[in-house]
């Protein structure tokens, strides 16, 4: 898939209040500081269409862009961050939450996963919620630079373990570095496919 376009639509926190259309919707998620932003802006060649930061948290907005005036690339806030008042930490989980069981567009949802820590409880948690809601997903290891081959395989072979215990198949897999341009082809190519069979 070529991106041609890419335009920021809206933010808010309130689901009732995004887009309405008739297009598919491909939603992208993780832990905070786990690389979205830099994946986002990689996958569509733009240097800050997501605002990147040092400081976890940052995206607190369900946040819609319209690529190629043909799908709908939506950027959701981070959860599990510690740092941030408990208050808080549920205001967002309840934005992330409400899009995910809501969201009639959403047609598939990347769960990005930092590849150089071991299966996080958290992660499997998430993924275990989405299957019980019977959300699309994919699984999508950040930052596969920073780790050897031989450590990315035995982190990703623990995260297969754990969910081979309660899922028959697996969602797909991709593995990504944004520095490097890596795994972009395969998950643009993987939203196409879906789009051709809609």
């Amino acid at each position: 898939m070529h991106i041609k376009s890419a335009t920021f639509i809206i933010s808010n926190t309130d689901v009732r209040k995004c887009p309405q259309h008739n297009l598919p919707e491909y939603a992208f998620i993780g832990r905070s500081n786990v690389g979205k932003s830099s994946l986002i802006n990689m996958l569509t060649n733009h240097k800050r269409l997501a605002m990147t930061s040092s400081v976890p948290g940052k995206t607190q907005l369900i946040n819609h862009f319209l690529i190629n005036d043909d799908w709908y690339l939506v950027d959701l806030p981070g959860y599990g961050y510690t740092q941030q008042g408990k208050s808080r930490r549920n205001s967002l989980s309840q934005i992330i939450r409400s899009y995910i069981e809501q969201r009639a567009q959403l047609t598939n949802l990347f769960t990005l996963i930092d590849c150089r820590h071991e299966a996080q409880k958290i992660d499997l948690e998430f993924m275990e919620y989405l299957g019980e809601y019977g959300i699309p997903f994919a699984i999508v290891f950040t930052k596969i630079d920073k780790i050897s081959s031989s450590r990315l395989h035995e982190n990703v072979e623990k995260y297969k373990s754990e969910l081979s215990k309660t899922w028959e198949t697996l969602p797909p897999l991709f593995f990504t570095s944004s520095e490097h341009k890596k795994g972009r082809d395969e998950l643009l190519n993987y939203i196409e496919q879906i789009n051709k069979s809609l």
